[in-house]
């Protein structure tokens, strides 16, 4: 096997240039299709004749009440067809029409399916058997597969290489291109310790290198999980869901006595008059199927698995679809303080000078001090000195400058050179340096370090040999927008609790102007844990979202927990939801998904109800008119027979499927507003809707039936 040699600890390689082509996505693992992409179709037109299975259909009591009675009345049509009785042309137009309302709603869950299951395919082909550069002993490393690295292993990857598998930096720092599982192309930073040491095999460096130990086993990736969790095909129903299976089933059940008990009632009336025929088996059948709730039994799996897909276009991936339909149902969101709320590193926003030393004087030094800080608030301070004053760095090794690192012993950081003792750091520290220097803090430092820090700020003097200069004033950057999104939540009845370490007055003065409803500081793992359970107590459902192992307690408690695909393995196994951007806010959406998911299901099941009361105007007259001519007044949409009207309420009834299949799979637009609000618009748009649109539907299919002699 092929070696070369890693480099020595602590010297980076010489940062190679990556080509264009080579920093391509390789597929775009989650995207929007097309709602009737034809590959989907195509897969979803397949999968409906495969859901016929019995088996398969008996885990919709509706559906397969409605495929009974299409196999019953196959069997009476084929009966007549050798016996040679009339009305052959009306029974097998029945049972044709009773197999479409099944096969129709099998393609409806098929065509959700489907969308995950091509989702799935775009993420196998991302699965290749790269060469990894596994460390062996003396520093070598040894070309194997990927294949063959097994937990525990030590890999080692520099720009251009594909990391290999799913593991933790353990050494070194790089950006890497994750577009093959987010879809994005913007790089992220990986590096070891921390939150941010999590890498997904798949994923290519761009810059730098890192050592990196593998943490799964072949066919146990996150990617493997990734594929297995979007086909969608083994999802569990909710408790919303199986409350609704039970009264669909319900309503079933006893619509099914009542049809049974039809023929001897008919009988008894035939005797009774005098005249009139007993209704047929087709007739009968065609009676139940639109009487029962066949349009929400029709499409109740393909919302449910919708909903995740749509999850998934927000690259979101939901571990079930428990967790997109508790967010739906969420009262209390926790939104951890730091990388959610606000930019993740406190940035200079302010110099404050003392002691009579000018803006110039101040931004100099402080840009000075901050040239060797690594920190995002050192290189924040060089930035805002270039900003506000021109100031650009400065070549320093003709003044041989020595660098004083950041200590938490001293805890400051500087620079000495050309005679001077530049200084910078926390103010008791700083006013230490210049006590030792003969000099004294002037008492407006001390005040306006306690000012920075009232209004959630962090104050770092400046100091130049024995004289105090003045202040840099940090500051946690709330993200823009943010403010709004939490009043859309609140809009939507969502209480919004920010978490953080910091001390309380720091935690008020965040949560204000990013205007949260409350706040818990100076927040460990246990408090979090707690809290999430003391809202439950109280009856809420909790949502967080989180990406350090010391989140994972909450995040494995929380009702919906969604874990950053930058955080720790340990978070992301404890969520029941992983955001592959990595963008915390992500979780409004989450919820606004979660609520379009049980409003879509409300709506039409509202409208399923709402228009079996038209085909009862189309079927019930139909069946009974000729033994009672009262009944005729029932026919208000003048259908021309009992023939048609049967076959006209049965067409629609299958139609009404495949027609809002595409409502079902986009779902019913949410907006965040009231309960009352929200049931007073369904009743008057589907439940009005749904006694309306049937009657002229079903009277032009009547038309049709007629002008094309089919009845």
């Amino acid at each position: 096997m092929a070696s070369v040699t890693a480099p020595p600890d602590g010297r980076k390689p010489e940062t190679k240039q990556v080509t264009k082509q080579e920093t391509q996505l390789i597929s775009k693992a989650v995207r929007a299709r097309p709602l009737f992409d034809p590959e989907i179709l195509r897969r979803a037109t397949k999968e409906s004749f495969v859901k016929l299975n019995p088996r398969l259909v008996a885990k919709n009591p509706v559906m397969f009440v409605v495929e009974v009675g299409a196999a019953v009345t196959t069997v009476f049509v084929i009966k007549d067809m050798i016996t040679g009785v009339g009305g052959l042309l009306f029974g097998v137009q029945i049972a044709l029409w009773l197999w479409f309302t099944v096969l129709f709603a099998n393609f409806a869950e098929a065509m959700a399916e489907a969308r995950g299951k091509a989702q799935a395919d775009n993420l196998r082909k991302t699965k290749t058997d790269t060469l990894a550069k596994k460390i062996v002993s003396g520093g070598k490393t040894d070309l194997v597969p990927a294949s063959k690295l097994r937990k525990g292993d030590i890999v080692y990857c520099e720009p251009g290489d594909l990391i290999p598998g799913d593991g933790e930096v353990i050494e070194g720092i790089a950006s890497v291109d994750e577009s093959v599982i987010t879809g994005e192309s913007a790089p992220v930073i990986r590096e070891s310790g921390g939150d941010r040491s999590a890498v997904t095999g798949g994923t290519k460096v761009l810059s730098d290198w890192i050592k990196i130990q593998i943490t799964s086993n072949p066919g146990e990736t996150f990617l493997d999980r990734m594929i297995a969790l979007v086909e969608g095909a083994v999802r569990q129903k909710t408790p919303n869901e199986i409350a609704l299976n039970v009264l669909i089933a319900g309503l079933t059940l006893i619509f099914l006595l009542a049809v049974a008990t039809l023929p001897p009632y008919a009988r008894y009336a035939i005797q009774a008059v005098g005249s009139g025929t007993a209704p047929t088996i087709a007739v009968l059948v065609s009676l139940l199927v639109c009487l029962i709730p066949t349009t929400i039994g029709g499409l109740l799996s393909a919302i449910g698995i919708a909903g995740m897909d749509r999850v998934m276009q927000h690259n979101v991936l939901a571990m079930s679809g428990k967790a997109v339909e508790a967010a739906g149902d969420v009262n209390t969101l926790l939104l951890d303080k730091t990388g959610t709320i606000t930019l993740g590193n406190r940035q200079a926003v302010e110099f404050i000078t003392v002691d009579g030393a000018t803006d110039g004087e101040l931004a100099d030094a402080a840009q000075l001090s901050s040239l060797a800080d690594e920190t995002p608030e050192g290189r924040s301070i060089v930035v805002l000195a270039k900003q506000k004053y021109g100031l650009r760095g400065r070549e320093v090794r003709e003044h041989e400058a020595h660098f004083i690192p950041f200590s938490a012993y001293t805890r400051m950081s500087g620079v000495d050179m050309d005679g001077r003792h530049l200084r910078k750091g926390a103010t008791e520290a700083i006013a230490d340096f210049v006590k030792q220097q003969g000099g004294t803090a002037p008492e407006k430092l001390i005040e306006l370090s306690k000012q920075i820090s009232r209004n959630g700020g962090t104050p770092l003097a400046v100091a130049d040999g024995a004289r105090i200069l003045g202040l840099v004033h940090l500051k946690d950057i709330v993200k823009g927008g943010m403010k709004e999104r939490l009043a859309s939540l609140r809009a939507m009845g969502i209480r919004s609790v920010m978490i953080t370490g910091d001390n309380p007055l720091t935690a008020a003065a965040i949560a204000d102007e990013a205007g949260v409803d409350d706040f818990l500081a100076q927040a460990t793992p246990k408090d979090k844990l707690e809290y999430i359970r003391k809202e439950q107590a109280g009856g809420r459902l909790v949502a967080m979202t989180g990406d350090g192992t010391n989140d994972a307690p909450a995040l494995a408690q929380a009702d919906v927990g969604v874990a950053m695909n930058t955080g720790t393995m340990a978070a992301k196994e404890a969520g029941n939801m992983v955001d592959l951007d990595s963008n915390p806010t992500k979780l409004i959406e989450v919820v606004a998904i979660g609520k379009q998911l049980l409003i879509t299901r409300g709506a039409l099941t509202t409208f399923s109800i709402a228009n079996d009361v038209a085909k009862y105007f189309a079927i019930i007259p139909a069946m009974f008119a000729a033994m009672y001519p009262e009944l005729g007044k029932l026919n208000i949409m003048g259908l021309h027979s009992p023939q048609s009207a049967v076959l006209a309420a049965v067409i629609f009834n299958a139609l009404i499927i495949i027609a809002l299949v595409p409502l079902a799979l986009r779902g019913v637009k949410y907006k965040p507003v009231g309960a009352a609000a929200l049931l007073s618009r369904n009743l008057l748009i589907y439940g009005l809707g749904g006694i309306i649109v049937p009657f002229p539907s079903i009277w032009l299919i009547d038309k049709l039936i007629v002008a094309l002699g089919l009845a």
